[in-house]
């Protein structure tokens, strides 16, 4: 073995025997404490080995290839989340959301793959130097998790395994590869948007934990699959290809659409649509209609009877019709009934449950949200 790959090696072991320490023995690798161990851990390298500039000639394409990519998976996404359904993140857009989250992301994201491609570079191509590199940049990945699961029985080492280990691996085995082929910035950019959108974005799609383990391990697989092909035809070939612009801004016109249907089905803006998935309202509202409604926003007196409102019952949205409003010391009271019932519903709907009146009725458009929700 080379001089400079004896001293990369154990450069390597004593950060594998600090990550050790931290999962075993004493955890002090915090969100900022392990910024500043990235920091002073590139300040070492660089005085030790010296660093290495990214100078790939595919990186602008590589980069656009991810673009792409992200495109088509938010795409889907959010289209899943018509039937997984979707969850309102908490507004990250303060003080404490920037220090505990955004800003520690960014800055390890940052650090650990400058990180990566200069320890890469620097193995020149030893298989044993970059799967080293690999399972130490996984074991900074789940250094933490390992110390604060407890492992007290097979379901904890399980979740571990299941939730935390296996993406971990398909990221940095993936992230390895195109460190190795293409630098560094095409890592930062797919880490950071996988890593952000759900801490940036107010509304995301809202899969159980396993199911979003499997994303997170799937995902960079896929990627990984995907730009396999273009390291084969420009290095074996020494072809470049030439991109066509229209092909992103045909991705980027439908995922604007969808993630703004998304957010107006979802209640998020000042109008919100709902598929009917009953009859009580037939000739003038069928199953599988969509219906616009405008919120109320605690405009109560307004409410009239003949409206048509919608309201939250035993946690199910109800479309029906105002047949009486009794108010009682500034509260209201609604007595409502759906158009193809005999009778008025048997309960009183109190005001902090109606949530709007509907402005306009759209046939038909719902009626795969509701062939989906009776599967």
């Amino acid at each position: 073995m080379k001089r400079g790959y004896k001293k990369l090696l154990i450069f390597q072991l004593i950060m594998f025997f600090i990550l050790i320490l931290n999962s075993f023995v004493h955890n002090i690798l915090g969100n900022y404490s392990t910024i500043i161990f990235l920091v002073l851990t590139l300040i070492i390298f660089k005085f030790l080995f010296g660093i290495e500039k990214d100078r790939h000639r595919f990186t602008k394409d590589i980069i656009f290839d991810i673009i792409i990519f992200l495109l088509v998976f938010f795409l889907l996404y959010y289209l899943s989340g018509i039937i997984i359904g979707f969850a309102r993140t908490d507004n990250y857009y303060n003080y404490t959301g920037f220090t505990t989250f955004i800003i520690p992301i960014v800055a390890t994201t940052i650090l650990k793959e400058l990180l990566r491609y200069q320890v890469i570079m620097k193995s020149e191509g030893s298989k044993i130097l970059t799967v080293l590199t690999c399972l130490l940049f996984i074991f900074l990945d789940v250094t933490n998790p390992i110390f604060y699961n407890g492992f007290l029985s097979k379901y904890d080492a399980f979740i571990f395994f299941a939730l935390t280990l296996l993406p971990a691996i398909s990221s940095n085995v993936v992230c390895t590869y195109l460190s190795y082929k293409v630098g560094y910035k095409p890592n930062i950019l797919y880490l950071l948007v996988i890593n952000l959108y759900q801490y940036l974005l107010p509304l995301v799609p809202n899969p159980n934990e396993y199911l979003a383990s499997l994303i997170n391990f799937l995902l960079p697989i896929l990627l990984g699959y995907k730009l396999s092909g273009f390291f084969r035809l420009t290095i074996d070939e020494e072809i470049e290809r030439d991109y066509n612009k229209k092909t992103m801004i045909s991705l980027i016109i439908p995922t604007i659409i969808v993630i703004i249907l998304v957010y107006f089905t979802s209640g998020y803006f000042h109008y919100y649509a709902v598929a009917i998935a009953s009859g009580s309202m037939e000739k003038v509202i069928s199953k599988g209609d969509v219906v616009i409604i405008e919120k109320i926003e605690e405009k109560y007196d307004e409410l009239k009877e003949g409206q048509i409102i919608a309201y939250t019952y035993n946690g199910v949205l109800v479309v029906h019709r105002i047949v009486r409003i009794i108010e009682d010391k500034g509260e209201y009271y609604v007595y409502t009934k759906g158009d193809a019932n005999p009778n008025e519903d048997n309960y009183v709907v109190e005001q902090d449950t109606i949530m709007g009146t509907v402005r306009f009725v759209v046939p038909y458009v719902g009626l795969p949200t509701v062939w989906l929700n009776e599967i």
